[in-house]
């Protein structure tokens, strides 16, 4: 573990918000993470967990320390169809994905190409394309600061939601996340339920698509639809698709007959924010160096020196502008620091 002080963050987080660590420390074992907790609780210092960096708007220097995850292990077990595969939480999502696909194991295919590390994924019960990480979940370990021991999470200890756990929660600022093991298959079934996948396998003129094509085409459109940090700051999806009754959705179909929609398990249904946030005219907008993504209206993008405190304030305006006018409220899905 080395420790580093005043370290920008900017360059390790996707919407490159300037912000400056007053401490700093990788870590790459549970070791090296109980020496960093050590260190910060006798100097009394306040800790950040810090992965990808992909859901975090920064709004100030960060005071205290902060831990980046590099934790790294990929072991398996098969028994029969099925394949336990334990990852470190310092591993990245999408490095993991194409890993298991090319080794033929279904159940990441959806998610490919999301953004940040493991550790991450069920905090955020991550999802794309009609798949949530908590239907592959099979169990986590995470340090308990408290106590210094390692706690093991079976699904029902989790409260999985929609990009909602209990890591978000109650076990926010106590329980961080070491390793995840997934639950695969090698005859897995295939999901191309959602619209945009199938359309995609259709352009690719593929009518029995295997975990490979379904992981190519989510692949193709999250390009074609999402912008790359590289070029443009964002933080990928920055509010929650809200969750309404059928009834309040029947009445909104009434009234806005072309609004997408997605029936859940609970007899709910999932409105699509984008929708929301193009029809109320933000698509494309852009206040400063903050904006709106011209192709995603989901996404809030940095154009260059835009600060944490500028994309919220743009957030701010689109959450109320999409309230006066559809009467939806839209709830944040990005964690702010």
């Amino acid at each position: 573990m080395i420790h580093q002080q005043n370290i920008d963050l900017s360059t390790r987080m996707t919407m490159h918000c300037r912000a400056v660590a007053q401490h700093f420390a990788e870590v790459t074992s549970v070791d090296e993470l109980r020496q960093a907790l050590a260190m910060a609780d006798e100097n009394g210092w306040s800790v950040r967990i810090l992965g990808g960096g992909s859901n975090i708007v920064p709004t100030s220097d960060v005071d205290g320390l902060v831990i980046s995850m590099g934790i790294r292990e990929r072991s398996t077990c098969v028994d029969g169809d099925i394949v336990h595969v334990r990852l470190g939480a310092g591993e990245v999502w999408h490095d993991v994905a194409e890993w298991t696909v090319n080794q033929g194991w279904g159940g990441m295919e959806n998610m490919a190409l999301i953004p940040g590390t493991v550790g991450a994924a069920p905090m955020q019960n991550i999802g794309a394309y009609g798949v949530e990480q908590a239907s592959i979940f099979e169990e986590c370990e995470a340090l308990d600061r408290e106590t210094g021991k390692i706690v093991r999470f079976l699904p029902q200890d989790c409260a999985f939601g929609y990009r909602e756990s209990v890591f978000k929660h109650e076990h926010r600022d106590r329980m961080i996340i070491t390793s995840v093991t997934y639950r695969l298959s090698t005859k897995p079934t295939v999901n191309t339920t959602y619209r945009d996948v199938s359309e995609e396998l259709a352009l690719m003129s593929v009518t029995e698509p295997t975990i490979m094509d379904v992981m190519n085409a989510v692949v193709s459109v999250r390009r074609r639809k999402l912008p790359d940090p590289a070029v443009i700051g964002n933080a990928g999806s920055f509010f929650k698709n809200p969750v309404v009754s059928s009834d309040v959705a029947e009445r909104f179909r009434s009234a806005h007959a072309e609004v997408p929609m997605y029936p859940q398990p609970d007899g709910r249904v999932k409105l699509a924010a984008a929708w929301l946030i193009d029809q109320s005219g933000w698509k494309g907008a852009r206040r400063g160096d903050a904006g709106v993504h011209d192709r995603q209206a989901l996404v809030l993008v940095n154009h260059g020196a835009a600060s944490g405190d500028e994309i919220l304030a743009l957030a701010s305006a689109i959450q109320s502008s999409v309230l006066e006018r559809f009467g939806i409220s839209l709830e944040r899905e990005v964690n702010v620091w």
